[in-house]
């Protein structure tokens, strides 16, 4: 028998549908905070594959999703390239500024396989711990960053609200600019391939800042760099599925998910379910798209907009998530009423 979040990414519309939640390990968890103390910074709580695999096994045990997804961040990428990542409390993620070809040059593309090791080794054991001590029937998903939304933390060196210095750079100095795109896209094929041939089942390709791009540019740097990857993978693991998460893209998300072959398109916080239903194509899965806060105010807030999202669902291939992650501040006990929720649909 086929899992539930396989079989739904194959074009099935299974239903109740599979469910599993967007950083649904973290900070919300008691239990996972308690590992994070272990780990002492937030680069060695992924590069450990006995804390890692813990960490992103959690929300099984509580909670049983459908799907197991890796722990680990969008910018391991980078860190495995050489370019310097810290994470500062209370600021995110800070990187050393990408402006010049000199600093493109010093990135290591032939390093990543040997610098993401740890990761690779946290997959394996995962994908054991799902296959043998689980029962079998949840997925592993793996992920990478999406080269642009990758790009913008290189270049602008730390989080943004529109990201100014890669949108400027793309536009300057496109040669710059594509030869940091192109590294990126061969670099996030080579990972995902990796984490592929480690165990993971499905693959999900995050585009968190897609959305700052007009429509010309947003089809240069989200629509055909996530079309090559896509067509990489799937020569290589014709079986695995892969799921595009262009955030914030609007109504841009037909020609996304027509163009790249996904099999999956995440739905932002934004999006109207029913009017995605009608812009992407029937066989691709659509996932999404709760918000994150109405998940963290729980009661008739969640359970009315819970509903509202499995109606406009029933019927088509989908898997239940959120529109973004899951804010840290959330009850437990909320996520467990929303589990019951979709799996009593």
């Amino acid at each position: 028998m086929r899992k539930p979040l396989l079989a739904a990414l194959a074009g099935e519309a299974v239903w109740p549908p599979p469910l599993w939640l967007m950083r649904q390990a973290g900070r919300y968890l008691p239990e996972y905070r308690e590992i994070r103390a272990q780990a002492g910074d937030f680069i060695a709580l992924c590069t450990t594959p006995a804390l890692a695999t813990e960490v992103t096994l959690q929300p099984l045990r509580r909670y049983g999703m459908d799907a197991a997804i890796l722990f680990s961040d969008i910018l391991i990428l980078p860190w495995a390239l050489g370019h310097g990542l810290r994470f500062e409390e209370g600021e995110g993620p800070v990187l050393p500024p990408l402006r010049d070809a000199a600093t493109l040059a010093g990135l290591r593309p032939e390093r990543v396989t040997e610098a993401v090791a740890p990761v690779l080794e946290t997959v394996r054991r995962v994908r054991a711990e799902l296959d043998e001590a689980m029962g079998g029937t949840a997925a592993l998903i793996g992920f990478a960053g999406a080269p642009f939304t990758v790009a913008c933390y290189m270049v602008e060196g730390r989080g943004s609200k529109d990201f100014p210095a890669v949108r400027g750079m793309a536009y300057r100095d496109p040669a710059l600019f594509g030869r940091l795109m192109e590294l990126l896209t061969e670099a996030t094929i080579v990972y995902l391939a990796a984490q592929i041939e480690a165990g993971a089942e499905a693959v999900m390709l995050f585009d968190s800042w897609a959305g700052v791009l007009a429509p010309s540019p947003f089809r240069a740097h989200v629509i055909a760099p996530a079309t090559r990857i896509v067509a990489a993978l799937r020569a290589r693991f014709p079986d695995v599925p892969v799921i595009g998460f262009p955030r914030l893209a609007g109504l841009s998300i037909g020609a996304y998910a027509s163009a790249t072959g996904v099999q999956g398109l995440g739905l932002d916080t934004t999006a109207d379910p029913a009017l995605a239903s009608r812009l992407v194509p029937a066989p691709v899965a659509l996932q999404g798209n709760l918000d994150p806060l109405a998940l963290e105010a729980g009661g008739a807030a969640m359970r009315d907009a819970t509903q509202a999202i499995l109606a406009a669902m029933r019927g088509r291939p989908f898997v239940f998530n959120l529109g973004h992650g899951i804010v840290p501040s959330t009850s437990p006990a909320h996520v467990a009423e929303l589990v019951g929720l979709v799996r009593g649909a």
